[in-house]
């Protein structure tokens, strides 16, 4: 069987957005996920559903997943199922994000719960639901995996990303100046680089 390398996008991304990842992996089929869940327990099992089903005509699997993808992608049970994971600008502490946004709407926990979901002024929709399932259930990711951060990226913190990096074995792979949505020429030649790089290492 050949190998196989399965795109995760992120919020507002496509699986289209996988064939600028084809040349980077020659003699590997380079395939973009179409996930339509929202939510973690949504999404997940999407994504393992998928790679269950690639797994009877493809080996080894390794998986490329954005910023959001990551963190869906983690919660898709794939633990001995993919080779290893690259990662671009993961969501890593979804808590974390969750009770920023609330303490800048000036929502607290109390609230959220007897509310069940408060849609804040910016139009961003916090849900009790979706943190307790964050607080319920904390990342087990076991999977080879190198991360690529952008040292102005917005959501997480450079302090978390390489908490996270040093707690899970996980490579880390800084880009000074670079944002959490990587998409300028720069920005997308030092991201090719940084893969062209790992899969050589591998």
């Amino acid at each position: 069987m050949s190998g196989a390398v399965v795109y995760v996008h992120g919020r507002g991304g496509s699986p289209d957005e996988s064939a600028r990842y084809a040349p980077l992996f020659p003699g590997c089929a380079v395939l973009g996920l179409n996930y339509r869940g929202d939510t973690p327990w949504e999404a997940g099992p999407e994504i393992r559903e998928a790679i269950v089903k690639l797994r009877e005509r493809h080996d080894p699997i390794d998986l490329i997943a954005n910023s959001i993808g990551a963190y869906f992608s983690m919660h898709a049970g794939l633990n001995g199922m993919i080779r290893r994971a690259y990662f671009i600008s993961p969501v890593v502490d979804m808590e974390a994000l969750i009770r920023g946004s609330m303490a800048r709407a000036g929502v607290t926990e109390a609230l959220l719960r007897e509310r069940g979901a408060v849609r804040t002024d910016s139009g961003e929709m916090l849900s009790w639901a979706y943190l307790r399932f964050v607080i319920e259930h904390p990342l087990d990711w076991r999977v080879p995996t190198q991360i690529l951060y952008g040292s102005r990226d917005e959501l997480t913190a450079r302090d978390v990303i390489g908490a996270f990096a040093q707690g899970h074995g996980a490579g880390l792979t800084v880009m000074e100046g670079g944002e959490h949505w990587f998409h300028t020429q720069e920005q997308l030649r030092f991201l090719d680089a940084w893969l062209r790089r790992c899969a050589a290492d591998a």
